[in-house]
């Protein structure tokens, strides 16, 4: 699969897809933040692309983000569809600080994937599903 695309900040490193290591690929703050901890900023990642036609992204924070930086993701994941392909709709990162922080450009804050849409569903209402109940909400426990 070929995706354009289009840096904002010369800067900062070119993504690349890492066959074998991992499916998502890095995103890098495009610019040096600072914020205060309750402060919210949306932090540009540098990129403006043009998915395939029935592909969306799938934007979320990666593993080390809380723990190196202190940000959270504000819509805890971020969808681009393919109809975001212009050459000003620059993603980015929507973070609200739980401590102060600050991000340096070339910081690898996020990670995206490319996903297809999801196929037309129907919904067949039912009095009964007729499986076995697990539990309930939560049921799964601590360990």
């Amino acid at each position: 699969m070929k995706i354009k695309i289009r840096y904002q900040n010369p800067e900062i490193k070119k993504l690349e897809y890492i066959d074998g290591r991992s499916d998502w690929i890095d995103l890098r703050a495009a610019e040096d933040v600072t914020l205060k901890k309750g402060e919210f900023r949306l932090i540009p990642l540098g990129v403006a692309m043009q998915l395939p036609q029935g592909y969306e992204a799938h934007v979320v924070p990666r593993s080390s983000t809380y723990k190196n930086f202190g940000i959270i993701q504000a819509n805890s994941m971020g969808v681009i569809d393919e109809s975001y392909c212009g050459d000003e709709d620059w993603w980015y990162f929507p973070a609200l600080a739980v401590r102060d922080t600050e991000i340096r450009t070339g910081d690898r804050i996020c990670q995206f994937r490319v996903m297809e849409h999801q196929p037309n569903i129907e919904f067949e209402e039912a009095g009964r599903l007729g499986n076995a109940n697990r539990g309930g909400f939560g049921s799964t426990g601590k360990n």
